[in-house]
């Protein structure tokens, strides 16, 4: 039986430091896309290096969520919801590998360098070519209108836990005592 109420302290900090890299990555992402503003240059380089933390962040993640028991839905969710918020957790965890690879490849393909902040730079995943690069830009557009989609999903049932049901499950998910 999974007597486990709270996230552990590290599950909680990677979970919202993620989140908080991850929208400002997807806001970013989205401003770029049609922008030829003085800014863009700079902002595609944090881009790649947040992108980078945010592949090095969810590896630590998952082996977090190996050493650490994650609390159990409360028996009153209903079995379809309970099946909707594993599959949403599964796109969101799909997203947070597909996103940063989708790019690492895009831009290999492309001969553009992914550089980790100036201090280290991956080497490239594929050999150039334009077909390559577009299918890749087009998958992490794709993705990124996905993984929007997966954490909508996840703050609408977080709040409904939290401020209709007040089941604990949001509570589960934040410091200090919470029901």
């Amino acid at each position: 039986m999974n007597t486990i109420t709270k996230y552990s302290a590290s599950s909680m900090l990677i979970h919202w430091a993620m989140a908080l890299i991850i929208l400002s990555m997807l806001f970013l992402g989205l401003s770029m896309v049609q922008s030829l503003a003085v800014w863009q240059v700079e902002a595609i380089q944090l881009h790649k290096s947040f992108g980078v933390l945010a592949l090095i962040l969810v590896t630590i993640r998952l082996i977090n969520k190996v050493l650490y028991k994650s609390p159990a839905l409360p028996q009153s969710v209903p079995k379809a919801q309970a099946l909707a918020a594993h599959l949403t957790q599964v796109g969101l965890y799909a997203s947070m590998i597909l996103m940063p690879i989708s790019g690492w490849l895009m831009q290999s393909a492309d001969e553009r360098s992914v550089s980790f902040f100036g201090i280290f730079t991956l080497p490239d995943l594929v050999s150039k070519n334009i077909e390559t690069y577009a299918f890749f830009r087009e998958a992490h557009g794709l993705i990124a209108y996905a993984f929007l989609l997966f954490i909508f999903m996840h703050v609408s049932a977080a709040l409904y836990h939290g401020l209709i049901k007040q089941d604990g499950v949001l509570g589960s998910m934040l410091p200090g005592k919470h029901k």
